[in-house]
C-alpha cells in the first residue's frame, strides 16, 4: 500500500513538473523582475495569414479556457505572457512612433537588459524593408497603407524603450550599437542585405 502511494506521489510530481509554466505580467516592471501571476488555463493560438491580412493585429491570440474575465484581462490589460520558455508581448500596449500594432500578441525575447519583439513593419521600419517596386504599388505614406499591402505578413524586430515603454526599430544601425565591442559581428552586420526578422534574430540571440 505504501509503495503504491509513493508511486502515485511521484507520478503527480512528474506530471506537474512537465506541465507548461504559464505566467502573466501586468507591466514592463513585473516582466523584468519576473514577478508575474502563475495560471494554468491558457491557450495560445497562432493566427492565420488570412486573419492577420483581413483583421490586422499580431501573430498570436492568447486566452484562458473557460474563464471569460481572465481572457478579457489578457487581451486588453496584460502586458506579457510566458508559456514555458516562450515569451509573448501584448501588441495592444505597443507603439512605434505614431503607429499602433493592433491587438493580440507577438513573440518576444529578453536578452540581457533588453526586451525585443517581432511584429509587422510600420512607418520607417516599413520603408526600410520593402523594395522599390513594392513602394511604388503602395503609394503615399507607407505606414498608412500597410494594412492593405503584402507588408502585413512581413516581420521585423523592435526593442522596448525602457524609459518610455514605446518601441524602437531594430535594424542594422541598432545592431551596430548593440555589438559595438564585437568587430567580428560588425563586419557581418555590414554585409547583410535585409533587416527582416530572420536576419536580425540571429544577432539578438548572441546577446543572451
Amino acid at each position: 500500500m505504501k509503495k503504491t502511494i509513493c508511486i502515485f506521489i511521484l507520478w503527480v510530481a512528474c506530471t506537474l513538473s512537465g506541465a507548461a509554466q504559464q505566467v502573466l505580467y501586468s507591466n514592463l516592471k513585473s516582466l523584468l523582475e519576473h514577478t508575474g501571476d502563475t495560471v494554468t488555463t491558457l491557450r495560445v493560438e497562432q493566427r492565420s495569414k488570412t486573419q492577420i491580412y483581413m483583421m490586422g493585429g499580431s501573430d498570436f491570440k492568447i486566452e484562458s479556457v473557460g474563464n471569460e474575465q481572465l481572457s478579457k484581462y489578457i487581451k486588453r490589460r496584460c502586458y506579457a505572457v510566458q508559456t514555458d520558455t516562450i515569451l509573448y508581448l501584448n501588441c495592444r500596449k505597443m507603439r512605434y512612433k505614431n503607429y499602433r500594432f493592433g491587438a493580440w500578441y507577438a513573440k518576444a525575447l529578453i536578452a540581457g537588459k533588453h526586451v525585443f519583439f517581432c511584429a509587422q513593419p510600420l512607418g520607417q521600419a516599413a520603408s526600410r524593408t520593402i523594395v522599390k517596386e513594392e513602394a511604388t504599388k503602395l503609394g503615399g505614406e507607407v505606414g498608412d497603407a500597410i494594412n492593405v499591402s503584402g507588408m502585413v505578413l512581413q516581420r521585423v524586430y523592435y526593442e522596448v524603450d525602457m524609459s518610455t515603454g514605446r518601441s524602437l526599430f531594430v535594424g542594422k544601425d541598432r545592431l551596430k550599437e548593440l555589438f559595438a565591442d564585437r568587430p567580428d559581428l560588425l563586419e557581418a552586420i555590414d554585409k547583410e542585405t535585409t533587416e527582416e526578422a530572420s536576419v536580425v534574430l540571429k544577432y539578438l540571440l548572441q546577446l543572451r
